[in-house]
């Protein structure tokens, strides 16, 4: 029986890069045949936005991000996980988020990404923060209906 997985979680302000975690979560592995990825950028929301602050509660976000990471590698056959969120003032076209899930076939590791991602948008313990390309402090970015509605499908456990 193979070893199981152990999510890798960070929650960092420096940004990250995507090429690096794949080669490190991959180097050496022959029994990976999928990975996908999805990296989140901030928008500039039409020139409006200069930057987007994250805050959250260290310790509570690692262990909620890990929670539900720790679900998707009970839920699909992944090789390895990779879940980074960024913090602080992310400016437009950076970095503010990367789900790397690894399997032998690519279906679980795209469904796995996907659950990670819904759930990072609409249940992680994250505030955004905007500030305005004109100076002015905008207010917090409240959670979406579209996000919430996207992580319902998961709250039932797939049959074996």
């Amino acid at each position: 029986m193979p070893d199981a997985v152990v999510p890798a979680i960070r929650i960092q302000r420096e940004d990250f890069d995507v090429a690096a975690e794949i080669a490190g979560l991959t180097k050496g592995r022959a029994d990976i045949g999928a990975v996908v990825t999805f990296s989140g950028l901030c928008r500039d929301e039409q020139g409006r936005l200069a930057a987007l602050e994250l805050e959250h509660y260290p310790g509570m976000a690692e262990a909620e991000i890990g929670r539900i990471a720790t679900e998707a590698v009970q839920r699909w056959p992944l090789q390895g996980l990779t879940v980074i969120h960024r913090h602080g003032k992310v400016r437009p076209g950076e970095n503010i988020v990367l789900v790397v899930a690894a399997s032998a076939h690519r279906q679980a590791a795209f469904e796995a990404a996907n659950f990670l991602m819904d759930y990072l948008k609409s249940r992680a313990p994250f505030w955004k923060k905007e500030h305005h390309a004109d100076a002015s402090e905008g207010g917090w970015v409240k959670a979406k209906e579209a996000d919430d509605e996207a992580a319902e499908r998961w709250m039932t456990k797939p049959t074996d």
